[in-house]
């Protein structure tokens, strides 16, 4: 038996590419691969915005583990983000994919007060699974 069906949003760039994924289960996926510098503006937090408040609360999952970089600024702003949401999210689960990722998601987890709900994870397994667990929810 598969996932379940997903509506999808897709951000196609020159440095960075982002997939939003909305799933049946109240479950959120952000999956990012290149190097984040903001290049499609506020579009896909507004876009999670609006899911999250559809899905409150949701479990949201951010697949980092292609990033090879994200720029100050950026990290800044996902910060800024989680934190405005983070009444609507239920657990955020990130993977990384390097350790300088893995640094970036550590600060963002503290900058927005996310400590008791953000788990980071190093290897795709875990995340993985925690992710097919909850949307078998």
């Amino acid at each position: 038996m598969g996932a379940p069906a997903s509506q999808q949003i897709r951000y196609d760039g020159i440095h960075c590419n982002l997939l939003i994924e909305q799933f049946p289960a109240r479950v959120l996926v952000l999956r990012i691969s290149g190097t984040d510098i903001g290049e499609f503006g506020e579009a896909p937090m507004k876009a999670l915005t609006d899911l999250v408040n559809a899905a409150d609360p949701a479990d949201f999952f951010i697949d980092a583990r292609d990033v090879r970089g994200a720029s100050i600024e950026v990290s800044g702003e996902w910060a800024g983000w989680l934190s405005a949401h983070k009444d609507g999210l239920r657990s955020v689960t990130m993977l990384t994919g390097s350790r300088f990722i893995q640094v970036t998601a550590e600060f963002v987890r503290r900058f927005a007060s996310l400590e008791g709900i953000m788990r980071i994870c190093s290897e795709p397994a875990v995340f993985d699974s925690a992710l097919a667990e909850a949307l078998q929810s």
